[in-house]
């Protein structure tokens, strides 16, 4: 291997275990990658402005991350929790069921799993160990498990990353990820229920049919918001990017003349959080492009082709061995890290092989999810122990079997392709 991919690697290594933010580490082992090669900074500098003023796509990210923000605040996630509660309360350990509907509720709202869990995550682990009914450790599992569906369901902002890196439809991968988000909720609630037998766990107090009407009113509006972004997309009447804007306008005009739970107090405050949330995911952005550069300079994507050529492995094979290494990749690296610099190396290799970039990224978004909550990184527990107080070491403990059940959910979508592949051929996005 070149020296200099060495040095590029080595800066970035350094960076991040001293405890610089990722983007920084991979900008300045970009920069350092370019003095060392006598490159001249300042074309690259402009390169980087000029793509990302280019790449229309990004736009999407802070819209996104605006609507979620104004999701979390106010009465909007409450509802969402009530109709959750209201549909499934009624089973044994039916908070833990709650948690996963309401993550694939709110998913189609956010495309962040980091806002479910902060967000209605938060309040469904302080409801669940409320008079000690769930140990916070079961509860900060379960909330950490099932925000993971955050990203599959669309909208989705790791599959946004992955649109940009790998040059694919953001509509498509959106739809790619209904059939793989509902699965994993699925796997969830049968752990769920293995574990409410094991453990008898409690029944909430049934909700009276007569009154799930009301209930289901009040959520409406909440609801909507993913079928008023999805039916503008696969509609035609607007690119991913547009009902990005649509849902961040329309979560505004719920928060602030709807449920007038929006002053001009909190919608400053979510602006500044939108802001931070946007700047952290551009600087990331930012140093995965100079990043790029260097390792595709050095053939290392080429390199790796050929390798994988000369392993002569089957479709399958490589889908099993790429996603074993990311695995153990998501465990220890940032989400966007993942999908901005080692995504870009393995694609030549997914091309050769013929397999479906759709397919291969949602895959590689669930397999990346699965990092979130998997020890010793796991930044979703980090987070609950943040915001709750739960243990880490308890969540951990009961983490594991909900970790199992998503592999082999995860398994599934690799050996067949049409699980994520059925609906974008629906809709003419695949042959």
């Amino acid at each position: 291997m070149d020296a200099d991919i060495l040095y590029l690697l080595g800066v970035f290594f350094v960076a991040a275990i001293l405890g610089f933010p990722i983007g920084f580490s991979m900008l300045g082992a970009g920069i350092f990658y370019l003095f060392m090669t006598d490159q001249d900074i300042a074309i690259y500098g402009a390169q980087i402005l000029s793509r990302l003023s280019t790449r229309i796509v990004l736009i999407a990210i802070p819209l996104f991350i605006f609507a979620a923000n104004i999701m979390n605040a106010g009465t909007i996630t409450d509802r969402l929790l009530n109709f959750g509660t209201a549909l499934v309360g009624r089973f044994r350990g039916g908070m833990a069921y709650a948690n996963v509907v309401t993550s694939l509720i709110f998913s189609g709202m956010s495309g962040s799993a980091v806002a479910d869990a902060a967000g209605p995550g938060t309040v469904l682990v302080r409801m669940m160990t409320r008079e000690n009914r769930y140990t916070p450790g079961f509860a900060g599992a379960v909330t950490a498990a099932s925000a993971t569906i955050g990203p599959i369901i669309p909208p989705s902002i790791p599959m946004v990353m992955y649109a940009l890196a790998a040059n694919t439809s953001v509509g498509a991968l959106f739809l790619g990820g209904i059939i793989p988000g509902i699965m994993m909720a699925l796997a969830l609630s049968g752990a769920i229920a293995f574990m409410a037998w094991r453990r008898n766990f409690p029944t909430e107090t049934p909700v009276p049919l007569r009154a799930l009407p009301r209930v289901t009113m009040l959520a409406f509006l909440p609801l909507m918001m993913p079928v008023i972004l999805l039916g503008g997309i696969y509609s035609g009447v607007s690119t991913p990017t547009e009902a990005a804007a649509v849902a961040g306008l329309y979560a505004l005009i719920l928060g602030v003349f709807v449920y007038r739970v929006l002053g001009l107090r909190e919608l400053n405050r979510i602006l500044i959080q939108s802001a931070r949330g946007t700047s952290v995911v551009m600087m990331v952005v930012s140093g995965a492009f100079v990043f790029n550069f260097a390792i595709v300079s050095e053939g290392v994507p080429n390199a790796l082709a050929a390798f994988i050529s000369e392993l002569d492995l089957s479709p399958l094979a490589f889908m099993l061995m790429i996603n074993a290494i990311f695995l153990l990749l998501g465990a220890v690296f940032d989400v966007a890290v993942l999908l901005l610099v080692i995504v870009p190396i393995v694609i030549p290799s997914v091309v050769a092989l013929e397999i479906n970039l759709i397919h291969f990224g949602v895959v590689i978004v669930v397999n990346i999810m699965l990092g979130l909550v998997t020890p010793p990184y796991g930044m979703l527990l980090f987070v609950i122990n943040a915001m709750t107080g739960a243990s880490l070491s308890a969540m951990i403990r009961d983490i594991w079997i909900f970790i199992l059940v998503l592999v082999v959910a995860l398994l599934f979508m690799i050996a067949f392709p049409g699980i994520v592949l059925w609906l974008p051929r629906q809709f003419g996005f695949v042959n």
